[in-house]
């Protein structure tokens, strides 16, 4: 029983294909994802821009969490990082802290994520990553794409990333019919229109300087990296409250951007503070739990980006007295995981009634009685375990990257005059067909930087 997976060291991924009666034991879900390797190539000239190096580095940092083969670069990496996510340091020995492998030639048979220019040759699927003004995703290689736009806004190459990594898995899963033979991406600033459209959006002029994160997992720590993709300039040193009680467990290095083996057992508040200093933020610790009784008052920064899947806790969280709330919510199970929902707060509906309704039409899904379970029933795990491991639900990288992308890009349109989101909802597999109910927000009071 020493080596039996527990809901403490489940990989959240795997969960996927034995919540989806596709593996018959977890080691089979392992083997499976065991399965999926990439090749990423970059040329030269992207791999010096800041840009391309957000891409790389975000799409090597989701994906070695979740394509466990393998995700092996092909470029020219021995240049000097730029920005915040990965300072002081070369191209390659980033990639490598990241998970990536550094590689002369491609592995024959792999999918290719391409950045910038080149051609996949005759690997297929390939895929070509695009941003162009407030919006990200990727194309088929084969198709003639725009050049990339140096002067986008700074989350689309993270965004771009984002969808590379949510098309390979789903081609890899099988589970999308064209993955790898569409467009796929999103416009951050309007989720409803055709993010292939040219000109959608300002250049960014301001950038906001305090900030309230409230949950420190998955959301949490990829609200943290998009941040990091912002263009601070090196003497600003934005104010991060970071709120969160619990620790690094083993298996949030399946979900969660800025976690590792290493960390496991470390408070997430500490862990994500030493990565956010490390980048030139300056970070407040607050490790107790939000409850009714936490009250915002004018010292605090006026804006929380909460990422916390407790609905107890989103249902209370007007009663905090946040001028302004932008939270996310990631669906659960093998059919709703990688859908994404976003509020804003204060709005028409109060959170207590909003969460409320949902926590009493909630009907939780049961996989205790799949093969996968049973499996691990028959190796001795009891009952109390299997419940455990049946509650925990299925978790991707990429989705928390791309929810993070909408509810920074948010603060973002308030900043620069564009309407704001009540609430918003997507699928990764589906975002064209996003649904959002726009409202004019007041002018963003909250305390801003120039770009």
């Amino acid at each position: 029983m020493a080596d039996t997976i527990t809901h403490e060291t489940l990989h959240r991924t795997a969960k996927y294909f034995m919540d989806s009666g596709k593996a018959a034991s977890a080691e089979d879900a392992l083997a499976l994802l065991d399965t999926f390797a990439v090749t990423v190539h970059i040329d030269d000239t992207t791999a010096t821009t800041v840009h391309g190096q957000t891409a790389l580095l975000s799409f090597v940092n989701l994906a070695r969490r979740t394509f466990l083969g393998g995700v092996e670069v092909v470029g020219r990496l021995d240049v000097p990082t730029i920005g915040r996510l990965m300072p002081s340091m070369s191209l390659v020995d980033a990639v490598k802290a990241l998970g990536g492998l550094a590689a002369s030639s491609p592995t024959g048979g792999r999918p290719c994520i391409i950045i910038g220019d080149g051609s996949p040759g005759v690997a297929q699927p390939a895929w070509r990553l695009h941003w162009s003004g407030w919006s990200g995703g990727v194309i088929p290689a084969e198709w003639p794409a725009a050049p990339l736009d140096q002067q986008a806004m700074a989350l689309t190459p993270a965004l771009a990333a984002a969808f590379a990594v949510s098309e390979a898995f789903a081609y890899f899963a099988g589970d999308h019919q064209l993955a790898g033979r569409r467009a796929c991406g999103l416009c951050l600033w309007n989720f409803q229109a055709d993010w292939l459209a040219d000109n959608q959006g300002p250049r960014l002029r301001f950038l906001p300087s305090r900030l309230w994160l409230l949950g420190l997992g998955n959301l949490g720590q990829a609200y943290a990296w998009s941040l990091a993709t912002l263009p601070y300039r090196g003497d600003q040193s934005p104010e991060l409250v970071l709120q969160d009680f619990d620790h690094v467990g083993v298996s949030n290095d399946s979900t969660s951007l800025l976690s590792s083996p290493q960390l496991v057992g470390r408070k997430k508040t500490r862990a994500v503070a030493d990565w956010l200093d490390d980048r030139g933020f300056t970070t407040v610790i607050n490790e107790l739990r939000f409850n009714s009784a936490t009250k915002w008052s004018p010292d605090d920064p006026g804006v929380a980006l909460c990422g916390v899947d407790n609905l107890l806790v989103r249902s209370q969280l007007d009663g905090a007295g946040f001028p302004l709330v932008v939270e996310a919510g990631l669906g659960a199970g093998p059919q709703a995981f990688r859908s994404i929902a976003i509020h804003t707060l204060p709005a028409s509906r109060p959170s207590a009634e909003v969460w409320r309704d949902r926590a009493s039409g909630t009907k939780t899904f049961d996989p205790s009685s799949l093969p996968a379970y049973s499996s691990l029933k028959d190796k001795g795990l009891d009952d109390c375990g299997l419940a455990q491991l049946a509650s925990r639900t299925v978790g991707v990288p990429f989705v928390g990257l791309i929810a993070a992308t909408m509810v920074i890009a948010e603060m973002l349109r308030r900043l620069h005059g564009g309407r704001g989101v009540e609430v918003a909802s997507l699928s990764t597999l589906a975002p064209d067909a996003a649904d959002q109910v726009r409202v004019d927000a007041p002018v963003y009071a909250h305390g801003y930087v120039d770009v």
